[in-house]
């Protein structure tokens, strides 16, 4: 299993939150979402982010809380079968479904242990503008020690509700990254969605 170095710089971050612009051609045009509509989305999200790394809670109640924050505000299917690539075409229901929420788990506990470093910092958004067929919504984070940086959240509505399908930290792409991460761990496994599913649980 790759290491994952918990020490939250520009470049770790950003490499750390990068997966599939494979989603970008699949969307589809937005609807009834307005621009002001995604930028309360990501309001409401970094806003819990920022309550919850400053609420001085332990490291395992900050992941619960950074899991209930991503599964409320992110489209978690959408994400999980970008990050499994071709190998979801072949994935029966059971399994995509027993991958999707070990993966939630995955994230929350990978990322919620470097915005822990935003100790002390915070993320203010800054503006949103439609893009293609999503909105992009942009943010920038201030660090302690660190110059601030910039993250922009694209938002649509393409499953039925308003959510966050990718993260984009100075040009590095979360889902890219995250696709070429779990297509690693998956060829490792010989191309076992169940033992790569079970493993998700234990990283």
């Amino acid at each position: 299993m790759p290491n994952d170095p918990l020490s939250l710089t520009r470049r770790a971050f950003g490499a750390g939150l990068a997966a599939g612009a494979g989603y970008l051609a699949m969307a589809l045009p937005v609807r009834a979402l307005t621009v002001d509509q995604a930028r309360a989305l990501v309001d409401k999200a970094v806003s819990e982010v920022n309550a919850t790394i400053s609420s001085g809670k332990s490291e395992s109640a900050m992941f619960g809380d950074f899991e209930r924050i991503f599964a409320r505000y992110s489209d978690v299917p959408v994400i999980a079968r970008s990050a499994l690539g071709v190998a979801a075409r072949s994935a029966s229901k059971a399994q995509m479904s027993a991958f999707t929420t070990a993966y939630q788990g995955y994230l929350s506990r990978k990322y919620g242990r470097r915005f822990r470093e935003f100790i002390g910092g915070k993320i203010e958004v800054t503006d949103a503008r439609p893009l293609k067929s999503y909105f992009e919504v942009s943010s920038v984070a201030f660090l302690k020690g660190e110059q601030p940086f910039d993250l922009r959240w694209h938002v649509s509505d393409k499953s039925g509700r308003q959510l966050f399908f990718n993260i984009i930290i100075e040009g590095v792409n979360m889902l890219a990254s995250e696709r070429t991460e779990i297509g690693a761990l998956l060829d490792r496994r010989g191309g076992d969605i169940d033992a790569l599913t079970g493993d998700l649980k234990k990283i």
